[in-house]
């Protein structure tokens, strides 16, 4: 086997036993294992991890969302009690930044109550030590049922593209699932189910493929089922399309590269492109009202972002450059590499019904 790392060889093993795996059980394996995933077993995030994320970039990330978050408070008739929920919080730096600006609404400060969902026993801690300065508890949830009832504003950045994924491929059969198997060296290596999946319909040219995000509308639908019945809202922030179509989006990330997907499991980031358009779908068949989706650079600048910048630049002139450059990072529709992430990346809400236009929504700027 060309790969001997402890979480490669159990998954070998799984597969000699067992067969062929899904993708979707290889990710979760590769991410979750509790001794051996990815997330599990380090912090990821930064320049010396494996990737950085809009709030590592700028703390004008946080503040926006932030000021978004006051804002749909009291649009929501300011509750005095409202569950503040963050989906995959990484180093807990986002809601850092969000409490620090909500200070300018000290009413909705004082009606949190903080809840962080994550898995990673090595990212709670981050959080729990990023937290400390805010003088808001925190408590943890391994999953979103687990949060106590009640109104509730959620916020999920790049959560949901490290949700599993099933890729099908078409054949003159029909779309027959890809699968994780082993090739004659015993190394991982792709294959197809001999038989088609049944229960799919479509239409598609021979060789195409279907990437299936069935644990990400799980989430969305009983995310959007309790804001529609429990009041409350949701922002998704993430990395994607806005019409849904044929193709796979699978990557692996290590150390600010792309990387083998099959190759060294549990040791790189894992991820697929967000369908926002089935997202969107999803929610609204569970009795939510939708908004967006909108391109990060749009919503970001409709909530005040350059004015944060102009303001953070005046302060500290020092800096001028810096915030520049973030600002210009968070808000570009090309960059050196392809789109940029004011482009690439896409805002989505989910809120009860009744509730007027959400911020970032409208071309309006928030004071």
């Amino acid at each position: 086997m060309t790969d001997a790392s402890p979480l490669a060889r159990l998954i070998r093993d799984l597969i000699t036993d067992d067969g062929p795996i899904g993708l979707d059980r290889y990710m979760a394996l590769a991410l979750g294992h509790p001794a051996y995933g990815y997330y599990h077993t380090r912090d990821p995030l930064g320049r010396s991890g494996d990737f950085i994320t809009a709030p590592e970039i700028s703390q004008m990330f946080g503040e926006m969302i932030g000021l978004w978050l006051a804002e749909t408070w009291r649009l929501l008739g300011e509750p005095a009690h409202v569950i503040l929920v963050e989906l995959g919080p990484g180093r807990g730096t986002l809601m850092v930044d969000a409490l620090r600006a909500a200070r300018v609404r000290p009413d909705f400060r004082a009606a949190i109550d903080l809840h962080l969902v994550e898995t990673s026993p090595v990212l709670r801690a981050r959080q729990a030590e990023t937290l400390a300065e805010v003088g808001i508890a925190a408590r943890w949830h391994d999953t979103l049922a687990t949060v106590p009832a009640g109104p509730v504003l959620v916020v999920a950045n790049e959560f949901f593209d490290a949700l599993p994924v099933r890729h099908y491929q078409k054949t003159e059969r029909g779309w027959h699932e890809r699968l994780v198997g082993l090739d004659g060296n015993q190394g991982l290596r792709f294959g197809l189910a001999p038989e088609p999946e049944p229960r799919i319909a479509l239409t598609g040219p021979n060789g195409s493929v279907l990437e299936v995000a069935a644990d990400g509308l799980r989430v969305a639908h009983s995310l959007a089922t309790r804001i529609a019945t429990s009041g409350g809202a949701a922002l998704i922030l993430d990395y994607g399309h806005t019409a849904s179509g044929f193709g796979e989006t699978l990557q692996a990330v290590s150390r600010h590269g792309f990387a083998d997907p099959l190759q060294r499991p549990g040791e790189v980031d894992l991820t697929a492109h967000v369908d926002f358009a089935a997202l969107g779908r999803a929610m609204r068949a569970a009795g939510a009202v939708v908004s967006g989706p909108r391109p990060q650079g749009e919503f970001l600048l409709a909530l005040g972002l350059e004015a944060r910048a102009h303001q953070l630049a005046a302060a500290k002139p020092s800096a001028g450059d810096d915030v520049k450059a973030a600002f210009t990072r968070l808000t570009a529709i090309d960059s050196k590499d392809g789109p940029g992430m004011g482009h690439l990346f896409k805002v989505i809400a989910a809120s009860q019904p009744g509730l007027q236009a959400l911020p970032g929504f409208v071309d309006s700027v928030l004071a």
